[in-house]
């Protein structure tokens, strides 16, 4: 007997209400709602075999609802994915299951992104479909011909990153892209017109986005709307009428069904009223059977891309495979060491923004999949090279994404980027609004991507544009989050180096940490070893005796702390300078190591032109710090220096105090 369109979704709804009534949390009333957008997507329209999770080809699906997750586990164990059992589904919620409250990337095949703060999910997906955009350029229809799907709650479309995303979908033309609003009116604290009445279709029409409207819960009116938004040149947000907690007798359309369990009694009343007789955690075996037959479909379509990318040349079907596994190509390393040696050897004078451009010159020519970019300052970070090309809405090709004001959105954007793969994205701009892009930063760190922000003007040294541009909390806030490299090098050779080891890292993304103003060369004697790589190192190592006094410092002070170790030294104390470009790195040595760096037993000085925060635990409580204790101010940046007291002399002080 084959299965209903209300049957299967309501395979959905009861999966979800029972997980999230035996884990006595989570969110049922979304995917009680959007269980019919759902089913249609998945069997009608959706190019995903569930034996080949990974297929490079497949329709991307993001859940930016992600407090909805029962939707996403429910589909994925439906589909047929072998990583997902209907144990997996009874263990919602619970310690050390793949089915998390939320939605992780990594957990559970078919997820293809971590979803759970509002209006991530979206933008994501715009780096997405932008991804498919670029790679089909480059390899053609044949090899590369997907959509990104991803439903989006009010509370994404409220999140001012969603705006962001829209305007910066609309204006690519990613046609490809097609958001299905769950258009329920509920928000947490009760119905949307409590904090909003917007049009959404027309300010998604605004950012030239196709839009329609249906009833969300008639499958032949979902089936139509999605084949018409697959026919359009633009993107397309499709507003799903739908009533939030489906099927509930008492709270279906309240916001009772948003964020806590039904309770017994109310999927009692559900079971009878949609005619559901199986139990808590059974599908009948016509049902399950129909999900996975429409699904198999897609195995046929698998098979025909294999056989299409196999028909490839050698050289681009190796290209393909290559940068779909995030693999670097070989011999990068080769010119940026020759950069290197000839570096140390000129030894010139520069701004680490400047030095960092030099370098992506060399990595970008090197590398074919780095995908550039900036938030509106690309003069000002240095992101842009030769090799790089502007992508635009009618030219895919290019490498540099022209991200505007849109700081947020760009950061997740990058995200999705990296997600879809064949590529490695970097962008730029000011260090102080990492701020704005924490969201995605955050994100990237936790789901372990390859993805660098370009951040310069990082200090007080940026100048008149005063406190408001003046970074200095942000280095503690990049330190303090897990699996992200901070990087602040000192000069051009370091510079070098910290892209090394971010390009290196497959599972984690980085900070460049930039100057604005020029820094005198360190690192003038050529090593073919990184050094930055163990995170800090000897840079200048004490003379005249057992080392008394032990400076450190990143970027642009580490050369204050020179002058300062030549002054101790001329006065005949014996001092080192330890360069720190990467906290993280050097963290993760052996003991041995830090403790032949850090100098046991000696006066320790710290120099950085932020606050304090974080600094202790290589300095102790009784170490000496020069730095700052608040805010900037508008100045030129030399005087800046003087007047917070960032000066050689400070720092011999500092050491003189604690001899």
């Amino acid at each position: 007997m084959t299965a209903t369109h209300n049957e299967m979704a309501n395979a959905i709804r009861f999966l979800s209400v029972d997980a999230v009534q035996a884990a006595k949390s989570g969110h049922p009333g979304m995917p009680m709602g959007m269980a019919d957008v759902a089913t249609v997507l998945y069997t009608k329209f959706m190019k995903f075999d569930p034996r080949h999770t990974k297929w490079a080809d497949r329709d991307r699906f993001v859940l930016s609802a992600g407090h909805g997750s029962m939707l996403m586990y429910s589909l994925l164990y439906l589909s047929g994915v072998e990583d997902i059992t209907i144990d997996d589904i009874r263990n919602f919620r619970q310690m050390g299951s793949k089915t998390a409250g939320h939605p992780e990337y990594g957990h559970v095949d078919g997820i293809e992104t971590t979803t759970g703060p509002l209006g991530q999910g979206i933008t994501t997906a715009v780096g997405m479909a932008l991804a498919e955009k670029m790679q089909a350029a480059r390899y053609g229809d044949d090899i590369v011909d997907h959509y990104t799907y991803t439903i989006a709650g009010d509370g994404c479309l409220m999140e001012g990153i969603s705006q962001e995303a829209i305007s910066m979908a609309g204006h690519l033309k990613l046609n490809k892209l097609i958001v299905l609003w769950d258009d329920n009116e509920i928000c947490i604290d009760g119905n949307t017109n409590l904090t909003l009445s917007d049009n959404q279709c027309a300010r998604f029409e605004a950012s030239q986005w196709d839009t329609q409207q249906i009833d969300g819960h008639d499958p032949a009116a979902i089936e139509a709307a999605i084949a018409k938004a697959r026919k359009s040149d633009k993107p397309s947000l499709i507003a799903c009428k739908t009533t939030i907690g489906y099927g509930a007798p008492t709270k279906a359309g309240t916001h009772d069904t948003h964020g806590a369990p039904l309770g017994d009694e109310e999927i009692k009343g559900m079971r009878e009223g949609l005619g559901w007789h199986a139990g808590p955690f059974e599908v009948p075996q016509n049902i399950l059977e129909a999900w996975r037959s429409a699904m198999a479909r897609n195995s046929a379509d698998r098979e025909a891309w294999e056989g299409r990318l196999n028909k490839l040349d050698d050289a681009t079907k190796a290209e393909f495979v290559r940068t779909d596994a995030g693999k670097l190509p070989a011999g990068w390393e080769d010119a940026l060491n020759e950069f290197k040696k000839k570096t140390a050897a000129d030894h010139p004078k520069l701004a680490t923004r400047q030095a960092s451009g030099k370098v992506l010159e060399v990595l970008t020519a090197a590398v074919p999949e780095m995908i550039g970019g900036s938030a509106d300052l690309t003069g000002s970070v240095n992101t842009k090279t030769p090799s790089t090309p502007s992508v635009t809405n009618v030219d895919f090709s290019g490498r540099y994404i022209h991200y505007g004001v849109r700081e947020h959105a760009m950061s997740a954007v990058m995200n999705g980027l990296s997600l879809h793969g064949g590529f490695i994205p970097y962008a730029g701009t000011f260090a102080v609004f990492a701020n704005y892009m924490m969201g995605g930063i955050r994100l990237s760190a936790l789901m372990e991507k390859r993805v660098v922000y370009v951040l310069t003007h990082d200090s007080i040294g940026l100048g008149e544009d005063g406190p408001t541009h003046q970074p200095v909390e942000t280095l503690a806030m990049l330190r303090s989050m897990p699996n992200f490299y901070t990087m602040r090098p000192c000069d051009v050779v370091e510079t070098a180096e910290c892209w090394a080891v971010a390009l290196a890292a497959e599972k984690t993304p980085t900070g460049m940490i930039l100057t604005r103003q020029g820094l005198e060369p360190q690192r003038t004697t050529h090593t073919d070893e990184n050094l930055c790589a163990k995170g800090a190192y000897v840079l200048a190592e004490a003379e005249g005796g057992a080392r008394k006094v032990t400076l450190m410092a990143t970027g642009s002070e580490v050369e204050i702390a020179m002058a300062a170790r030549a002054t101790l030294q001329g006065e005949g104390v014996p001092t080192a300078v330890v360069s720190m470009p990467c906290w993280e790195l050097f963290d993760a040595q052996d003991d041995a190591y830090k403790a032949s760096v850090l100098g046991e037993g000696t006066v320790k000085v710290g120099v950085e032109a932020a606050m304090r925060f974080g600094w202790d635990k290589y300095l102790g409580t009784d170490g000496g710090f020069v730095g700052m204790t608040g805010f900037g101010a508008s100045a030129p940046a030399g005087e800046l220096y003087k007047h917070f007291g960032i000066t050689a002399e400070n720092v011999v002080a500092e050491a003189k105090a604690r001899l």
